[in-house]
């Protein structure tokens, strides 16, 4: 009887049979995953070993990096031995830790987005208070904010699910998450609802308004300015928007997907949509920050040319 209130383990459920194909998925996640560190490092490495990009744009993007870095690993090592595995079953314990890891990489990348905005907001709309208001303090205190915040409010949420008695062990995902097991109570989860809302709302929600605000008013200050200025505008504040949209739409298909069985209509297309949150945005925010901010680029160039030229023989 207790197994049947407290499941000792989850099944991750929307695993497709691959039969041989199992073993190529493996490298090619393999690869993607390689890819995705190699990718932020090298963001991590440029803006904290180059004195020029110790501005805060780059601080906040350096924490994007490290955040896919974190997202990535509580995600990656898991499903790539799930890979490998005829079974998926995962202890309860450790489906606790990667929803608590998976949900808090999530609420830092729309915390970090919020706070991100609000610096080129001051830099566009209150050029002349921008040193004053962003100092090295303020960041250390922004940054602080968006990471201190999702820590608490994830925990809580995560503690209320882990002590719910539960009636199944079946998650419908490739990862363990915090709706699918709450769906699995035997008991009431009213409480459970009101919280995670009240934590969606301010952790996800509130951010992107947040973030359409501020470009909202960046736009306005845009329409009376000369057009050198909008292409300065644009230039820099480009890679957030594209990154602010990217990571919107796999928020926006990951609630969507919570809601519904899908993979009851469609298992491959489920895996798909459930992979996109924890791989697109961490592959994407360093390709978009390297290859659109010239500053980046421009470092980056730099770095190689100085490795070749050392490689080079005396």
């Amino acid at each position: 009887m207790e197994n049947s209130t407290n499941p000792p383990y989850f099944n991750l459920t929307v695993f497709v049979n691959m039969g041989n194909y199992r073993y190529l998925t493996f490298v090619l996640c393999l690869l993607l995953y390689a890819s995705i560190i190699s990718a932020n490092l090298v963001i991590i490495v440029v803006i904290s070993q180059e004195k020029t990009l110790h501005e805060p744009m780059y601080i906040f993007i350096m924490c994007l990096s490290i955040n896919s870095l974190y997202g990535s690993a509580g995600f990656f090592f898991r499903f790539l031995a799930d890979l490998l595995s005829d079974t998926h079953l995962i202890p309860r314990p450790a489906c606790l830790i990667q929803i608590y890891v998976i949900y808090t990489y999530a609420s830092f990348e729309l915390t970090l987005l919020g706070i991100t905005a609000y610096d080129r907001y001051v830099a566009v709309c209150q050029p002349l208070h921008y040193h004053s208001k962003m100092t090295s303090k303020m960041v250390s205190k922004l940054v602080a904010f968006a990471c201190i915040y999702p820590l608490l409010s994830v925990a809580v949420c995560v503690y209320m699910a882990s002590r719910l008695p539960l009636c199944g062990n079946k998650i419908p995902k490739v990862y363990c998450a915090n709706w699918p097991v709450v769906k699995l109570s035997c008991v009431s989860t009213v409480i459970n609802n009101l919280v995670g809302m009240i934590v969606s709302v301010t952790t996800v929600f509130l951010p992107l308004a947040f973030v359409l605000y501020t470009y909202a008013r960046i736009f306005l200050i845009c329409r009376k300015r000369s057009s050198e200025f909008k292409s300065k505008v644009i230039q820099s504040c480009l890679p957030h928007i594209i990154t602010f949209v990217n990571y919107s739409i796999t928020v926006f298909c990951d609630v969507a997907l919570s809601r519904i069985n899908l993979e009851e209509i469609n298992p491959f297309l489920a895996v798909i949509l459930s992979l996109e949150f924890v791989v697109i945005p961490p592959i994407v925010n360093p390709l978009v920050y390297g290859l659109k901010l010239p500053e980046i680029r421009k470092c980056i160039s730099s770095m190689l040319s100085c490795s070749k030229f050392d490689q080079q023989p005396m």
